[in-house]
Order: C-alpha cells, then sequence, then structure tokens
C-alpha cells in the first residue's frame, strides 16, 4: 500500500494534475484520492483498474515496488476490436436463468436449509465460479452488493414470473428458530438449455456449498474478492473472479516457468 500510494502520487503529479483532477476522472471525492495517497485507505480492486486504465499501465506494474513511476508515460496502446473483447456485462436472459433456478432447485428440493439466502448465494458462486473457469456467463444474473451477500437483482421477478406460470410453489417454512421462505421446483429443468460444462459447476458449488446454512454461508461470500472489492449496492463486477485466492479461486492456472 505504501508503495501504490507513492506511486500514484508520482504519475499524477507527472501528468501535471492535481488531486482534484484525478480524483473527478476516477469518479471520487477528492478526499477519498487524499487518504489513498497519505495511506489512510485502502484503494479497491475496481479503483486501482481505473487508476491502471487511466495512466495506461497494469495493475501488476502499479503494485510493482521495483516499478519507476517518473518513467515518461507511454502512449496508450491500439484499442482492441470490440468483437474480440470479453464482455463481462451480462446480456440477462431470463429464460436461461429460469433453466439454472430450475436445476438447482431440484438438486436442492431435499435440503431443508434452502431458503431464498442460500439460495441467492448457490447461484452466485456458480455464476462467478463458471465465468472464472470458463470466461464466459452462466445465468447472466446480474448480482448486487448487499448486507447479507451478493443478490441476483433479476432473480425477485423471475420469482414472480414462474409461480404464476406454475413452475416453482413458494412455501414459508422454518429452519430451526428462523423464518425460512423456500421455493420447490414443480416442473424439471430443460436440459437441452444447459451444457455439461454448466450442469458440472453447480453440482460442484453444491455439493461443496449446498448444506451450510444461512448465516454461514453469507459469511462465506463476505470473504470472496468480487464481494469484498465491490461497494454497497454496487453492481458486482464478474472480472473481479480474476483476482480470487485460495479457496475461492476455482480456475486451473498453469505454473510459470522460472527462467
Amino acid at each position: 500500500m505504501e508503495v501504490l500510494g507513492q506511486h500514484i502520487t508520482a504519475l499524477r503529479k507527472q501528468k501535471g494534475w492535481s488531486q482534484a483532477i484525478l480524483a473527478q476522472q476516477m469518479g471520487m471525492p477528492r478526499h477519498a484520492l487524499t487518504l489513498i495517497e497519505t495511506l489512510k485507505r485502502k484503494i479497491s480492486v475496481t479503483e486501482l483498474q481505473k487508476v491502471a486504465q487511466l495512466f495506461h499501465l497494469s495493475m501488476d506494474e502499479l503494485l510493482d515496488p521495483n516499478f519507476n513511476p517518473n518513467q515518461p508515460l507511454t502512449k496508450p496502446k491500439p484499442m482492441i476490436a470490440q468483437s474480440t473483447l470479453r464482455m463481462n456485462i451480462p446480456a440477462t436472459s431470463l429464460e436461461k436463468m429460469e433453466q439454472v433456478l430450475l436445476y438447482v432447485l431440484q438438486k436442492c428440493a431435499a435440503k431443508p436449509n434452502v431458503g431464498e439466502t442460500v439460495l441467492y448465494k448457490l447461484l452466485y458462486f456458480a455464476d462467478f465460479n463458471y465465468y472464472e473457469r470458463y470466461e464466459e456467463h452462466l445465468s447472466s444474473a446480474t448480482y448486487r452488493k448487499l448486507q447479507h451477500g451478493p443478490v441476483p437483482k433479476e432473480l425477485q421477478v423471475l420469482l414472480q414470473q414462474m409461480q404464476a406460470a406454475h413452475k416453482i410453489e413458494q412455501h414459508k417454512t422454518q429452519f430451526y428458530e428462523f423464518a425460512q421462505t423456500r421455493y420447490l421446483p414443480l416442473v424439471a429443468p430443460d436440459l437441452r438449455l444447459l451444457k455439461a460444462s454448466e450442469t458440472q459447476v453447480i453440482d460442484q458449488v453444491i455439493h461443496q456449498l449446498g448444506d451450510m446454512p444461512a448465516k454461514a454461508i453469507s459469511a462465506y461470500s463476505h470473504e470472496d474478492m468480487p464481494w469484498k472489492a465491490t461497494d454497497y449496492n454496487a453492481v458486482i463486477d464478474y472480472e473481479l473472479a480474476f483476482y480470487r485466492e485460495a479457496p475461492y479461486s476455482v480456475r486451473q492456472y498453469l505454473p510459470q516457468d522460472d527462467d
């Protein structure tokens, strides 16, 4: 953090920018940038990404103790053709999301702990695990960071539609001393719309986390990097899955050569 604060200050001065200008470019109050530069506030991953973009650097360069921020800044790299960019903003497909939801509910129908809270977390980990591993979206849900963990914002509308179509039914129950809302599937998922890689990731998430009570799985989700690096009420960027560490990371990264 000390090195990062020094690098940001040096890069800003090299550009001839005041703290007010850089803060405006980053979309944050000036005092927040002051706290970052003076090591009194941690910088989030998304803020670090923005700094790197503004100075045409990688995040690794910004964090490298040997990086010289006083060297002349390079010109921006040529833009990559839009068609080759990985899409990290999901294009919501309620039909696909419905099949993912039915699949999870079918697999968890006999689990008494799977109320709304656990269901949201299972969907979150299935979506972000799949994106980290395959760089593609699974259900295409958009998740927001709320107090009790990530919540897919499209889900309430979808649940209402599926209840009206008699595809699921809602049950108000008790799980130990806690009130619980459960959803039970009335129809089977259309497996023709789910790839084998998708059901495999969902199965792995259910096997790992499906027996956790709501409090435990919420606490577990709070330590996942995408949730930690996002401001409250903001949309969680799928790209943050690539900054996960054990035990959350599910991607098999090739070891780097020593030479």
